[in-house]
C-alpha cells in the first residue's frame, strides 16, 4: 500500500495542470490497484475537501460525489471509511463543516461524551459543547 497525497489526489479530480494531471493519473494507475491500493488518511481527505470548497469552489453535492467516487474505487483505501460515509448526509445538507462532522464521529467512535470547541459553528452540532 502507498499513501496519496492531497495534491497528487486533487489533480485526479481538478484538471488545472496538464503536466500534473497526466503524472499523477500515471502514478495512481501504476501503484494504486485493488491488489495494492493507495491509501486516503483522513488529514488528506480533510485536506481535498478544503481545497475543493475554498480553493476550486465546488459546490457540496460536487464534493461529496467526489468522496463517493474515492469510497468506491477498489484501487483506494480511505480512513475511516465508515465514518466518512456516514457523515456525508449532514455534509451534503449544509449544517457542518466535513472536518467538523468527521471529528465528531471519530471522538465518538473513541468514547468521547462530547468535544469542547471555541467554534459556535460546530457546536451547534450535537457532539460538541461551546468553550466559554
Amino acid at each position: 500500500m502507498i499513501g496519496v497525497d492531497t495534491n497528487v489526489l486533487l489533480r485526479s479530480f481538478v484538471i488545472d495542470d496538464a503536466e500534473q494531471v497526466k503524472r499523477a493519473t500515471d502514478f495512481m494507475a501504476a501503484n494504486c490497484t485493488a491488489a495494492a491500493p493507495g491509501f486516503i488518511n483522513r488529514i488528506v481527505l480533510c485536506e481535498f475537501v478544503w481545497t475543493l470548497d475554498r480553493g476550486y469552489r465546488y459546490a457540496r453535492a460536487s464534493i461529496v460525489s467526489a468522496i463517493e467516487k474515492l469510497l468506491v474505487n477498489e484501487a483506494l483505501v480511505v480512513e475511516d471509511q465508515d465514518h466518512v460515509r456516514a457523515l456525508l448526509p449532514d455534509y451534503a445538507a449544509g449544517n457542518a463543516g466535513f472536518a467538523d462532522l468527521l471529528i465528531d464521529r471519530i471522538n465518538r467512535a473513541n468514547g468521547c461524551a462530547t468535544t469542547a470547541t471555541f467554534d459556535r459553528k460546530a457546536a451547534k452540532l450535537d457532539g460538541f459543547v461551546l468553550v466559554r
